[in-house]
C-alpha cells in the first residue's frame, strides 16, 4: 500500500491497555510508504503525532462535530502537549488498531488517550492536551455542555494505566 489508509472499525477485545466502555472510537490504520523515516526502515515517529491527531478528529467527527462543524461554531480544539510512548516499531504495510477516548474535560482542556498496537503488542500509547480555543479571539474557551456531555457518558475518568510511572 503506498498511502495511509485510517477507518473505523467495530470495537475489539485485544488491545492491551482496554479502553473504557463508552464514547471509545475504534479504527484500524495501514502505514503507506511515505511514512517510513529516511534513516531507518520503519514508520516514523512523525507520523504517529499525525496519526494521533486524525484519529482524534475522526472520533470528534463520528460524536457530531466535524472541522466543519467546529470551523461553523466558531471553535476549534488545539494540541497544547502531546505525551507518547513508542513502545516498538510499525512497518508499512501492517495492520494496526486504534483506540482513541476523552479522558477528562476540565473548564477549556481536555486529556486525550490514544494505544496503538497490533497482535496484543502495544507499538504505542499516547495522551494529549487539548485545548478549545474560540476562533475570532484566539482565547479559550469552554466547550459546548453537549459536547462535554458526548465525549464524556460516564463523567471525567481517571489517567490510563501507561501513565502510572511508578
Amino acid at each position: 500500500m503506498s498511502t495511509t489508509h485510517i477507518e473505523a472499525c467495530k470495537p475489539l477485545a485485544t488491545s492491551p491497555f482496554p479502553p473504557p466502555p463508552a464514547a471509545t472510537w475504534w479504527g484500524t490504520i495501514v502505514p503507506g510508504a511515505e511514512t517510513l523515516s529516511n534513516a531507518v526502515h520503519h514508520v516514523s515517529n512523525v507520523e504517529y503525532v499525525k496519526w494521533l491527531d486524525q484519529v482524534g478528529q475522526l472520533h470528534l467527527a463520528s460524536l457530531g462535530w466535524s472541522g466543519e462543524d467546529l470551523l461553523a461554531a466558531g471553535a476549534m480544539w488545539f494540541v497544547a502537549r502531546h505525551e507518547i510512548d513508542y513502545r516498538c516499531e510499525a512497518h508499512a504495510g501492517e495492520e494496526l488498531f486504534v483506540a482513541t477516548w476523552v479522558r477528562d474535560v476540565r473548564r477549556v482542556k481536555s486529556w486525550r488517550d490514544t494505544v496503538v498496537w497490533r497482535r496484543g503488542k502495544a507499538v504505542c500509547t499516547a495522551s494529549t492536551l487539548w485545548v478549545h480555543v474560540d476562533l475570532e479571539t484566539r482565547r479559550p474557551v469552554r466547550p459546548r455542555e453537549n459536547m462535554t456531555a458526548a465525549l464524556l457518558p460516564h463523567g471525567n475518568l481517571g489517567a490510563p494505566l501507561w501513565r502510572d510511572r511508578r
